[in-house]
């Protein structure tokens, strides 16, 4: 047996030992149910555990499988998503949903070639379903993953480029338990997040501290590299919040792109659209004195800087030219709205 043979022993069993004493309890880790697995995957895609805790559990009570999600509309469904972000991946689950619905039996994929045929559902995701629910020895890498991988073995390859994720994907294919391949890939997973951290890793306490490359060689805080991130794109957007003593326009934002398939007040370029906008459609003038609500929002690649003018009228008609939705301000709580749209309303209904 070779030195290299010896460390990824070393590595893979300490990891192992690690985490079969400690496991951190989730409500899908003991089941083999596939849809629960599923779910989980693409909820923590981008949120954390226990962020996303409260999320699941409300989601799988409304939608307790794969059948109710596909029957359901995706208006409901991303409601039900609301508050968890990155909505593309519960329209995806829900198309998702309506194939796995439509195949023989309603059986799901078993394969990875056959989830990745899925909407939302990339190498990663179909690693861990695999590996979860069938058992089958496929790695997964994810942020946590690239980390200990990088940390512990050196690598100085970035991680977000298309050579760092050949050579990262080559090292977890072989470094994975052939025998226990959901074990290690969880334990690999909970390991990053609770010990080899982004920040402040509890290296004084890990168990792979004594051949960890980055700690003896100082570069714990340089590792994973990455490739320089552009800037934020600024974005500046101007809302009309246009509505009477019971009602209010909403709009349905196209489902692709940002906040795809949400809700928001019309939105415009400037105040000189939004004020044309209100001439054409209403016969209506923005008042001399309007000061509108300003927010700031940051989005992953956007910084978005929006001001939204409240206007008031006697009696609020129904727009079928533009897109607009008349809503009872009753019901604006079941309308799935995004992020900088319920700051905006928590402010207007504060005062």
């Amino acid at each position: 047996m070779n030195k290299e043979t010896d460390v990824k022993n070393y590595f893979r069993e300490r990891l192992i030992e690690w985490y079969e004493p400690g496991d951190r309890p989730m409500p899908w880790k003991e089941s083999k149910n596939i849809y629960h697995i599923w779910l989980s995957e693409i909820m923590l895609q981008q949120t954390r555990v226990d962020q996303m805790l409260p999320y699941f559990e409300r989601f799988v009570k409304r939608f307790p499988d794969v059948h109710s999600l596909a029957e359901a509309v995706e208006d409901e469904v991303l409601k039900y998503w609301e508050g968890l972000g990155y909505y593309r991946r519960a329209r995806n689950l829900h198309k998702a949903a309506g194939l796995i619905a439509e195949r023989a039996e309603g059986d799901a994929p078993q394969s990875m070639k056959e989830w990745m045929e899925l909407p939302g559902v990339g190498p990663y995701t179909a690693a861990a379903i695999t590996s979860f629910a069938y058992g089958q020895p496929n790695a997964v890498l994810d942020g946590n993953v690239f980390r200990v991988l990088a940390r512990f073995f050196g690598l100085d390859v970035p991680i977000d480029t298309s050579q760092g994720k050949i050579v990262f994907s080559k090292l977890a294919n072989r470094l994975i338990c052939q025998k226990k391949p959901a074990l290690y890939n969880q334990a690999i997973m909970d390991f990053g997040a609770t010990v080899c951290k982004p920040a402040n890793p509890l290296c004084s306490s890990c168990p792979l501290s004594d051949q960890c490359l980055a700690r003896l060689g100082n570069l714990i805080a340089e590792l994973p590299l990455r490739s320089r991130l552009p800037n934020k794109k600024k974005w500046k957007i101007t809302y009309c919040h246009l509505h009477d003593h019971h009602n209010l326009l909403l709009v349905r934002r196209p489902s692709e792109g940002v906040w795809g398939g949400l809700y928001e007040l019309p939105a415009f370029s400037g105040k000189r659209e939004m004020a044309k906008w209100m001439r054409d459609i209403f016969d209506l003038k923005l008042p001399g004195t309007a000061d509108p609500v300003r927010i700031r929002h940051e989005l992953t690649h956007r910084q978005i800087e929006a001001e939204v003018f409240s206007v008031r009228v006697k009696k609020l008609k129904e727009v079928k030219k533009e897109s607009c939705v008349l809503v009872s301000s009753k019901m604006l709580p079941k309308f799935a709205l995004h992020s900088l749209m319920k700051k905006y309303f928590a402010i207007f209904t504060s005062d």
